[in-house]
């Protein structure tokens, strides 16, 4: 039997009942990537033979009766995360040589769990583009078509799960970075409520690995199933220990309801500023039908609703600032000088990147302010919902584009071209107000190419997502090996 295409539950079955044992699986994966890899590329800094050693532990541990939650099971991990012994380079030249003597705290807590590390999976360039390509370990493709993006900036642990690399993988998100990957390569992933997962060794080198609270930056979870993105979340999340002495577990709330027919949803098509593709806008339609045969109240209009447009002015201010703090001071200082000279009459569309990038902290402060009425709104809105369901990215994945100049890159939505950047507005839906979200699968596209959603649920109920995720995985089917 050919286990490399199973969740993860299943193989943890397997192996409890003798049908497979750790090692095995592990060659298989091995042979896997050792075969495909080349391809894809996903795959940028393997550690096969500390796997093999963890594998075997794993089958002893098992001999002796041990249970842990991941045990004996392959997985990869995001190269942004520390691992011990292996470069952690955020795809930066200058970094090529730097080799962390710890490992992240979420990668720490997989490996205590069981896991089996296969190796760590490409990014792009400081995590910052829908695409997963460097100057080090060169460009990963899309495995349905590999003229296209698998999405990034987790998009190597996309392509690792589509390909058959490993059951689970380790990824991370501020701009999308878990959603689009999962929505290009067919694949499953929850952004968590901010917070939830420690990101203590998850920062660009040579940066300290300090238990700092990161703003709008989290760690999360991908896999090929929604039960399985369960289950590596609850041994990834919880607050770092450092902090203050707090309890290692989380006491979350359970998911709101069990059967689909009791969840209250409101679907979102078309965001005020972009416009969703045909491909796109079946997708959540299919998810719509399935939701409404099941029983679901389903909404397309809510007066509660936080306006979309001022969120993602302030997701752009808070985000973009946010970015400026890791440049060189000497570009800074350019930014300053053109964001001074700009026309008062300049569009703040035309602007708004510009000055973001050098907001003072009284402003900055200001933002931050503006985000709690955003939260606040929230909470409102999910005293009438449970769940929002809404596009990831306006399309399927794209073809390469490697134009140093972003300004340069277009997306084409039928036929219509829109600047490349407009793709973040969906992510900052969630990413601004810090709460939770899962991508699924929901089909492809006329074209053969995966399409997903996100389900937005209320901050700190990430269970009520993962909850409907693992519903509607029944009802429209979920991960499919690539064509």
């Amino acid at each position: 039997m050919e286990w490399s295409f199973l969740g993860a539950e299943e193989l943890l079955t397997a192996m409890r009942a003798g049908e497979v044992t750790s090692v095995e699986l592990t060659e298989e994966a091995i042979a896997r990537i050792e075969r495909d890899d080349k391809a894809i590329n996903a795959i940028c800094v393997p550690d096969f033979e500390r796997a093999r050693v963890a594998a075997r532990a794993a089958d002893a541990a098992r001999a002796r009766g041990e249970e842990r939650a991941l045990l004996g099971v392959p997985v990869t991990v995001k190269e942004s995360y520390n691992m011990a012994g292996l470069p952690t380079t955020w795809g930066m030249p200058a970094q090529r040589d730097f080799v962390p003597d710890e490992d992240a705290l979420a990668v720490a807590r997989v490996v205590a769990a069981g896991a089996v590390v296969l190796g760590k999976t490409n990014v792009p360039l400081m995590l910052q583009d829908w695409q997963s390509y460097n100057e080090i370990y060169g460009t990963t493709n899309n495995p349905w078509d590999h003229s296209r993006s698998p999405g990034g900036s987790s998009g190597g642990s996309s392509a690792a799960l589509a390909a058959g690399f490993g059951a689970l993988s380790l990824g991370s998100d501020i701009g999308g970075s878990l959603r689009v990957p999962a929505h290009y390569c067919g694949v499953y992933a929850h952004k968590p409520t901010l917070g939830l997962v420690a990101t203590r060794g998850m920062v660009p080198p040579p940066l300290p690995a300090l238990p700092a609270d990161l703003d709008l930056a989290v760690a999360g979870p991908m896999a090929r199933t929604a039960r399985d993105l369960t289950l590596l979340f609850d041994v990834m999340a919880g607050p770092d220990p450092l902090t203050g002495g707090l309890a290692y577990d989380l006491d979350l709330p359970s998911a709101r309801h069990e059967k689909l027919s009791d969840y209250r949803v409101l679907i979102l098509e078309d965001h005020p500023l972009l416009p969703s593709g045909a491909a796109v806008r079946a997708g959540v339609n299919r998810v719509a039908d399935a939701l409404t045969a099941a029983g679901a109240r389903v909404e397309r209009h809510s007066d509660l609703l936080p306006d979309l447009t001022e969120s993602a002015r302030l997701y752009t201010q808070l985000l973009v600032s946010g970015f400026s703090m890791g440049m060189p001071e000497e570009q800074y200082e350019q930014l300053r000088t053109m964001a001074a000279a700009l026309p008062a009459d300049t569009p703040e569309a035309d602007a708004i990147w510009l000055r973001s990038a050098v907001l003072s902290h009284r402003d900055w402060l200001l933002a931050s302010s503006r985000r709690e009425l955003v939260r606040r709104a929230w909470r409102q809105f999910f005293t009438e919902f449970d769940v929002v369901v809404c596009p990831i990215t306006p399309t399927p994945a794209f073809p390469h584009d490697h134009n140093p100049d972003m300004r340069a890159r277009h997306i084409d939505i039928d036929g219509v071209a829109y600047p490349y950047g407009d793709q973040i507005i969906w992510a900052g839906v969630a990413t601004m107000p810090g709460l939770p979200a899962t991508a699924i699968p929901t089909g492809l596209s006329p074209a053969g190419l995966p399409v997903g959603v996100q389900l937005i649920g209320p901050m700190y109920q990430d269970r009520t997502p993962l909850r409907v995720a693992e519903l509607l995985e029944e009802r429209i089917g979920g991960f499919r090996i690539p064509e």
